[in-house]
């Protein structure tokens, strides 16, 4: 019975060795490869960042050139004031699209539903047989609707193909207003230069006025 204690406790004693060797180690390789994960993490959260920036910085710059076209060329304003009409009807349809065949969904299944749990088998198979007719009529209507909505989202999306050229298209004439300016300010520069030239040597000229008086 000693001895068998004597090993018990050997035996803890090892394992309590092996534990303290090994677990400070373990703790830095998981702590090493936490930061390791965290600092990945980190760099692709700054990468993505940087893109979604990037990508709404250039979002804004077009939008900001095509305010500008609106505003300088008639034309374009009431042709794509139109656009932006009619395309928000066919967004405001499709929604409304979407929701009734939802609704429609949802209260056949309900109404299934429930009428599946009657008891009454007349009652039961009466209500089902005229929510069948009731089907029946829905499929018919959303059939035709159905394919009246797919022409229109295929015209829909030939339209959104030319009017995105057309805002490019609209958007590189907004450089002729920046050649405008930037013809401006390379114009400014030799006359501020020379300002700039003349600001200098006054400097100069007062700095050294005032280390003279300072040494008097």
């Amino acid at each position: 019975m000693y001895k068998k204690a004597l090993v018990l406790v050997g035996l803890f004693l090892i394992v309590t060795s092996c534990w303290k060797d090994k677990s400070p180690e373990d703790l830095i390789r998981l702590k090493d490869k936490f930061k390791s994960q965290v600092a990945t993490f980190e760099s692709k959260k700054e990468v993505a960042n940087k893109n979604v920036t990037k990508g709404l910085s250039s979002l804004g710059a077009l939008k900001s050139a095509l305010e500008d076209a609106k505003n300088e060329d008639k034309e374009f304003a009431k042709v794509y004031g139109d656009w932006e009409k009619v395309n928000k009807r066919v967004n405001n349809l499709n929604k409304e699209y979407e929701d009734l065949k939802t609704k429609a969904a949802n209260l056949f299944t309900a109404m299934e539903t429930q009428t599946n749990s009657l008891s009454d088998e007349k009652s039961r198979n009466t209500l089902l047989k005229a929510i069948n007719k009731a089907k029946t009529k829905y499929n018919s209507t959303l059939a035709n609707t159905s394919e009246a909505i797919g022409k229109l989202r295929l015209l829909h999306n030939d339209a959104v193909e030319v009017v995105k050229a057309l805002e490019v298209a609209a958007a590189l004439n907004s450089f002729d207003s920046i050649n405008g300016q930037m013809k401006s300010i390379e114009d400014r520069v030799d006359g501020i230069m020379q300002e700039l030239n003349v600001a200098v040597v006054e400097s100069k000229k007062l700095y050294e006025k005032k280390i003279t008086e300072l040494g008097e």
